[in-house]
C-alpha cells in the first residue's frame, strides 16, 4: 500500500472526526473499516500510524435509549456500581421462552441439482476447501501457543503479522461443516476433523481455555480501550466454527473447545465489569465484536448452562440496539456489517427469551435498510458504511455493497421469515442471494473472489480497489463470508413445520431434492432454465414415497412471488389445475401424497424497472432494470451514460435463441502470439488475444448479421461461409463495422449506415487454410478487410482493393481464422433501446470482468 494514499485518506478521517463520528464507532470513523484499518498496520510509515492512532478513541456509549433492554436499575441494587452476582442471577432466572417458528430443514437432507448455476458455484467453492492445507491454516495459532509450526502461514489478511490472523480459519471451520453437510464429501470431513484437532492441541498447551491465532495480550489492549484491531471479531469466527462443526457435523470435541472458550472470556469480561463498570465493558465493544452475541446464545441453548446466556447479554451493544428500539432511522455513518451481526444476535435472543422488544427491533432493522439503505440488488453499505437514508443514488461506485453485509442481511430475513411466513422476507432472500452472492466468485475459478460489488457508471468486478483475489493471499473478511455462503446454498430453500400433518414451505425455486422425513416422503424440484424468450419460471416438484406407498397427510406450500403476475400464473396437481392467490403470498396443498404426485407451476416473468432509493426530485429518473427476480446490468463503457424513452414502445427486446451460433472471434497468428479484431472505440483494430471474462473478450466479439439466421441447419458460424453478413458488435447492439473514409474501417449506428458499405460477403480465406475466413466488401469489386504483415497491437484495419490474389502479403493479410465468439450472450439476455444506441442486457451475476451499468436513466 503506498504511503501516499494512506496520507490521503487519513488526513480525511482527522477533518471529519468530529462531524462524522457516531456512537458505537471507532474514532476516527474510519479506523473501523477492515479495508482502511489494514493498509494502515501493513503501511511502514510509523510516524502516520502513531499520528493516526493519536485520535483513536471509542466514544462514550449513550444507554439512554437503552434503558428499557437492560434496567439500570438492576446495576445499582447494591452499594458496589455493578453487581455481577445479581445480574447473573436474574438473567439465570429469566422464562426462556419460545415462539412458534418454523424449523430449518437439514443441509444433510437437501442436494442441489448438478445442472443448476447453484450446484456449480458449491462444486467451485468445495474445489477451494479441498485446496487448503490444513497446516497453512493452523500455522498462527501453534505459534500463539508456542507449538511447533510445520508448512507455511498464509498471506493477506492471514499472514503471520496480521492484527486480524485467524479469523479466515474460523469461517473454514463453519464453511466446511456446511459443506460437508451439503456434499457429505468424506476428503473434507477428514480435513476438517484435522483441523479441530490441530487447534485443540493448540488450546490445550495454552492450558487456560484460550485459543486464537494472536497473544492474549490482544485483549489486554482492548479492556485498556487501546489501539487493536477487533480480536472479539476473530474470537466470534472461531467460536462459530466450532459450533458448527458441532452442530452439523457431530464433533464433540469442537463443542467441548468452544465451552472452555467460552468460560475463559466469561472471566475476563467479569473482571473488567468488576474493576471498572458495565459501561466501561459496552465502551469497549465500540471496536468491532462481530456476532459475539449470536453465538454465545448457541452455546446457551446447546448447553442451557445461564453463564453464557448473560455473556451473550453483554455483547448485545447498547449503543446501536438502542436506537433500533426507539425505532429511529439513525444508522448512517456506522460501519455497516460491525452491527449486522448485532441485530442477528438479537434476534436469537428473542427466540430464547421471548422478548418480544427484540423482534420488533430486527424488523425495524430490515424496514430501514430494505426502506433507504439498499440497493436493487438486495446490498448494503458503501466503502463498509451506511450513509444517510434516501441519498443512495450519490453513494454509486466501485466500493458498494460489502460482500459481507449481504451474507448477514440474509440471516437476519431467513430468521424474520421462520417467524412470521412473509413473503416478503422470502422476496428478498432470492433477491440477495441471486444479485449480491452468486456474482461474487470469478466463474468457475475456485478462491477467486471480491470483496465489492461495484455498482457505478460503467464499472467492473476487476477493478474495485481489491479487485479479485487470489486463493493463498487475500483471505479478506469477505473470503470468509463467501466460503461459508457457497457452502450452505441450500439452507433456505426449505422450511418444515412439523406436527401431526406436518408442513412445508418452498420459499427459493432452486432445482434440488429434499428428503423431507417428517412427511415420509422425498421431493424433487426441477426449474427449467429462465431464458429472455420465455418469459416464465417453469417448475416442477415430483413426490415419491419413502416406503413406496402412501405418504401421510401433508401441506405443500409454494410462494407467489411479488415480481411475478398471479392473474397469469399456473399451478396444477396431476394435471388438474388449482386457483392462485395474489402475488406476495402461498398457496397451500393439503393432500395425502404418493409417489407419482406431481405439482407443476408456470410464474410470469416480466421487465421492469425500480427507482433507487433516493427521494431527491433530480435523481428521479434512475431506475435498475429486472427481469422476475433478476438484475440485468449492460455491457458498456466507462463514460456511458444513457436516457432511455419508455414510453416510446417495446424498448428492452430478447435476444432469440439463435443469436449465439451467430457469435464470432476473428484472429491472425503472429509468431506465437495471437491477434483478435477488436471494437476499440469504434475503430476498428488488432489486439493481444485477451482471456475470457472480460472486456476486452467482449470487444473481440461480433455477431454476423444475415438472412441465413432464419436458415435451418445453421449451427454456427462456420455455416455462414459463403452468406452476404453485417458485422455487429457485441456490446454495441444496432451498430455496424463499415467502411468509412478512404480504405478506413469503423464502427457506426446502423441508421446512418449505407447498407452498401456495411455488407460484406464471407468468404473462404484466400489464404486457402481451413478455418480461415475473408471479409470481402460487396459493393467494390476485390476489397478485402485487410491488416499489414507486421501485426502488433493497436493497429487498424483497413480495406486492402485490387491486389494481386497470389501476393503472399496480401493472402496473409485478408485471412482470419474464423473461431466461436469469445463472448456468448447468457439465456437471459435482452436489447435495451435507448436514445443514442442500443445495449446488450444480461444478469448481472453473469458479468465477471466486463464493464457494466446497473442503474440507467429512465424517462417516462
Amino acid at each position: 500500500m503506498m504511503s501516499g494514499l494512506i496520507i490521503t485518506i487519513s488526513l480525511l478521517c482527522i477533518s471529519f472526526v468530529l462531524s462524522v463520528a457516531k456512537e458505537c464507532t471507532n474514532t476516527p470513523t474510519q479506523l473501523s473499516s477492515h479495508t482502511f484499518r489494514y493498509d494502515l498496520l501493513q503501511s511502514k510509515n510509523e510516524s502516520l500510524k502513531t499520528e493516526m492512532f493519536s485520535h483513536y478513541h471509542l466514544t462514550p456509549t449513550d444507554d439512554s435509549a437503552w434503558s428499557s433492554l437492560l434496567p439500570r436499575k438492576m446495576l445499582r441494587e447494591e452499594e458496589d456500581e455493578y453487581s455481577w452476582t445479581l445480574m447473573y442471577r436474574k438473567f439465570k432466572n429469566s422464562d426462556n421462552a419460545s415462539g412458534n417458528f418454523l424449523k430449518d430443514v437439514s443441509l444433510h437432507d437437501v442436494r442441489l441439482d448438478p445442472d443448476t448455476f447453484h450446484w456449480r458455484a458449491q462444486q467451485t467453492n468445495l474445489e477451494y476447501l479441498l485446496m487448503l492445507d490444513v497446516d497453512g491454516l493452523a500455522w498462527s495459532f501453534r505459534k500463539a501457543a508456542g507449538l511447533a509450526a510445520p508448512g507455511d502461514p498464509y498471506g493477506g489478511w492471514e499472514r503471520p503479522d496480521s492484527e486480524l490472523r485467524g479469523h479466515f480459519v474460523g469461517h473454514y471451520l463453519s464453511a466446511t461443516a456446511y459443506m460437508w453437510a451439503s456434499t457429505h464429501n468424506d476428503t473434507l470431513k477428514a480435513k476438517m476433523s484435522a483441523l479441530v484437532s490441530a487447534l485443540s492441541d493448540c488450546q490445550q498447551k495454552l492450558g487456560t481455555g484460550y485459543l486464537s491465532a494472536f497473544p492474549s495480550s490482544f485483549f489486554d489492549r482492548f479492556e485498556a480501550v487501546t489501539p487493536v484491531w477487533a480480536p472479539y471479531y476473530t474470537i466470534h469466527k472461531i467460536l462459530a466454527g466450532l459450533v458448527d462443526q458441532y452442530k452439523l457435523a457431530g464433533n464433540g470435541q469442537a463443542l467441548k473447545m468452544a465451552t472452555l472458550m467460552a468460560d475463559y472470556f466469561y472471566e475476563r469480561v467479569r473482571n473488567v465489569i468488576k474493576k471498572y463498570s458495565v459501561e466501561r465493558h459496552w465502551r469497549s465493544l465500540n471496536e468491532e465484536t462481530g456476532g459475539m452475541n449470536d453465538v454465545l446464545y448457541q452455546i446457551f441453548s446447546i448447553t442451557g448452562d445461564s453463564k453464557y446466556l448473560l455473556l451473550a447479554h453483554l455483547f448485545d451493544k447498547p449503543c446501536f440496539l438502542g436506537v433500533l428500539a426507539i425505532q429511529a432511522d439513525d444508522i448512517s455513518g456506522f460501519h455497516s456489517n460491525t452491527h449486522i451481526p448485532i441485530v442477528v444476535g438479537s434476534q436469537l435472543r428473542y427466540e430464547i427469551t421471548g422478548d418480544p422488544l427484540h423482534k420488533e427491533i430486527s424488523m425495524f432493522f430490515m424496514d430501514i435498510v430494505n426502506a433507504s439503505h439498499s440497493y436493487a440488488t438486495g446490498g448494503t453499505s458503501v466503502s463498509e458504511f451506511w450513509q444517510d437514508p434516501k441519498r443512495m443514488a450519490t453513494t454509486l461506485q466501485t466500493e458498494n455493497e460489502e460482500s459481507c453485509t449481504t451474507y448477514n442481511m440474509l440471516k437476519v430475513s431467513r430468521n424474520l421469515f421462520r417467524w412470521t411466513k412473509e413473503v416478503s422476507y422470502a422476496d428478498y432472500y432470492e433477491r440477495a442471494l441471486t444479485n449480491g452472492v452468486l456474482g461474487i466468485q470469478r466463474g468457475t475459478d475456485p478462491g477467486v473472489m471480491i470483496y465489492m460489488l461495484p455498482l457505478g457508471k460503467g464499472v467492473s468486478k476487476a477493478v474495485t480497489y481489491h479487485g479479485w483475489g487470489t486463493p493463498y493471499d487475500a483471505f479478506w473478511c469477505c473470503y470468509g463470508t463467501g466460503i461459508e455462503s457457497f457452502s450452505k446454498l441450500g439452507d433456505s430453500i426449505y422450511f418444515q413445520e412439523d406436527g401431526e400433518s406436518p408442513g412445508l414451505y418452498v420459499t427459493q425455486y432452486i432445482s434440488s431434492s429434499l428428503d423431507w422425513k417428517s412427511a415420509g416422503l422425498s421431493l424433487s424440484q426441477k426449474v427449467k432454465p429462465v431464458v429472455s424468450w420465455d418469459p416464465y419460471m417453469r417448475v416442477t416438484f415430483s413426490f415419491s414415497s419413502s416406503k413406496g406407498g402412501m405418504g401421510k397427510e401433508a401441506t405443500l406450500n409454494l410462494r407467489i412471488p411479488v415480481w411475478t403476475n398471479s392473474v397469469g400464473a399456473k399451478v396444477s396437481l396431476n394435471g388438474q389445475s388449482l386457483k392462485v392467490p395474489a402475488s406476495g403470498s402461498f398457496l397451500s396443498i393439503k393432500q395425502n401424497w404418493k409417489s407419482g404426485d406431481q405439482v407443476t407451476i408456470e410464474l410470469p416473468l416480466s421487465i421492469r424497472t425500480e427507482a433507487i432509493k433516493d427521494d431527491r426530485p433530480e435523481y428521479s429518473s434512475l431506475h435498475a432494470i429486472l427481469y422476475g427476480p433478476y438484475l440485468l446490468a449492460g455491457h458498456t463503457s466507462s463514460d456511458w451514460s444513457i436516457t432511455t424513452q419508455a414510453k416510446a414502445g417495446k424498448w428492452i427486446n430478447p435476444v432469440p435463441e439463435t443469436y449465439n451460433s451467430h457469435l464470432v472471434t476473428l484472429s491472425q497468428q503472429s509468431g506465437n502470439t495471437s491477434y483478435v479484431l477488436s471494437n476499440s472505440n469504434r475503430t476498428i483494430t488488432m489486439e493481444v488475444s485477451p482471456k475470457p471474462g472480460t472486456q476486452a473478450a467482449v470487444a473481440a466479439t461480433f455477431r454476423l448479421l444475415t438472412t441465413a439466421v432464419s436458415k435451418a441447419g445453421v449451427l454456427g458460424p462456420e455455416d455462414l461461409i459463403g452468406s452476404l453478413v453485417m458485422i455487429e458488435p457485441f456490446d454495441f447492439p444496432g451498430m455496424l463495422v463499415m467502411q468509412g473514409t478512404s480504405s478506413s474501417i469503423a464502427v457506426q449506428d446502423s441508421s446512418y449506415t449505407d447498407q452498401a458499405s456495411s455488407s460484406f460477403r464471407l468468404v473462404s480465406g484466400v489464404d486457402g487454410k481451413p478455418g480461415s475466413v475473408s471479409l470481402r466488401l460487396e459493393s467494390k469489386k476485390g476489397c478485402y478487410v485487410y491488416t499489414d504483415q507486421t501485426l502488433k497491437a493497436g493497429m487498424k484495419l483497413r480495406l486492402e482493393c485490387d491486389s494481386d490474389a497470389t501476393d503472399e502479403k496480401f493472402k496473409r493479410g485478408a485471412s482470419f481464422k474464423l473461431s466461436k465468439g469469445m463472448s456468448q450472450y447468457n439465456p437471459m439476455s435482452f436489447v435495451m433501446s435507448g436514445r443514442e444506441r442500443n445495449f446488450v442486457l444480461s444478469p448481472l451475476f453473469s458479468f465477471r470482468d466486463e464493464t457494466y451499468n446497473v442503474y440507467f436513466s429512465v424517462q417516462t
